[in-house]
């Protein structure tokens, strides 16, 4: 781990048309991860959970873990906190419940002792991947090979959509009656796109899916949240980086970053966006002006 309070300089404004804006200030990287694929900050606030996938992404190695890190300063608390995973990635947080999407499993653990409660199979699943849980504690989890969203609704966990006008689902944000979907795009040859994924917009009563904005492609979108002032942060894995996105689906280049960044999370109280870098073996902070 290294603290670091160095304040960056300016961001060459994209091809997208929007203007450059400051970047964000690193406030300390934590290293000793193990190709670390998402972060998720506990509800009380003074910790992270990180996800590692310890191996390859779609291998059953029972390598997996997940960890503890700390906000404050990226300290690990814990580095094998709990265990018994493959390849866990997206991450939700219910009461005293985290759920955890692992390869074609939403596995349910104790937030007290670490302890795996529950394994939710998702028969024929390939690539799980992000995860949203609503105030009700329904959880969602974007199936990204297959073009599915599955939903665990009281011990039951189906497909909730299944349609290629999901171009790849990967990174989830549940906003009011909506779904915000990060489409990586729709895949090629294997991971590969002929046009990069952009946010999409699901309702929730009657499944239907619309661009958010003109549809106009930003890039292999992984993880996505949403700002105080209604602009979402996503991250583009294949070529690295962190894009801001308006309302209206217009993006610009907010963090210039190498392959492998993955599933964020924002801390609203501290203004701290938390960014794995699963290429990297790290997990960065920054402070959000």
């Amino acid at each position: 781990m290294k603290a670091i309070g160095l304040a960056v300089t300016l961001v060459i404004a994209t091809a997208f048309g929007a203007s450059a804006v400051a970047e964000p200030t690193v406030v300390w990287e934590t290293d000793g991860l193990k190709t670390p694929e998402s972060a998720r900050a506990d509800l009380g606030g003074t910790f992270a959970y990180v996800a590692n996938v310890n191996g390859e992404p779609t291998d059953k190695d029972g390598n997996g873990f997940i960890s503890k890190v700390a906000l404050k300063d990226g300290k690990i608390i814990t580095l094998e906190w709990a265990t018994g995973l493959n390849a866990p990635k997206g991450m939700g947080q219910f009461g005293d419940r985290l759920y955890v999407s692992d390869i074609d499993q939403l596995v349910e653990i104790d937030t007290k002792t670490g302890e795996i409660l529950k394994r939710y199979e998702a028969a024929g699943a390939k690539f799980l991947n992000d995860v949203a849980v609503d105030p009700s504690g329904r959880v969602y989890v974007t199936d990204m090979v297959t073009n599915k969203i599955w939903r665990l609704a009281e011990d039951n966990f189906e497909v909730f959509i299944d349609s290629p006008e999901l171009l790849n689902p990967n990174g989830l944000y549940l906003q009011g009656g909506d779904l915000i979907v990060a489409a990586w795009g729709k895949m090629t040859d294997g991971f590969n796109t002929e046009v990069p994924g952009h946010l999409l917009k699901i309702s929730l009563a009657d499944k239907s899916i619309e661009n958010l904005g003109d549809g106009t492609p930003v890039g292999n979108l992984d993880g996505l949240v949403r700002l105080e002032d209604g602009d979402y942060l996503a991250t583009d894995w294949m070529a690295g980086g962190v894009f801001k996105i308006d309302a209206d689906g217009k993006a610009e280049k907010l963090i210039e970053l190498g392959q492998g960044s993955a599933d964020i999370d924002y801390v609203a109280a501290d203004k701290l966006l938390l960014v794995p870098m699963m290429s990297d073996d790290k997990l960065i902070a920054y402070k959000l002006e």
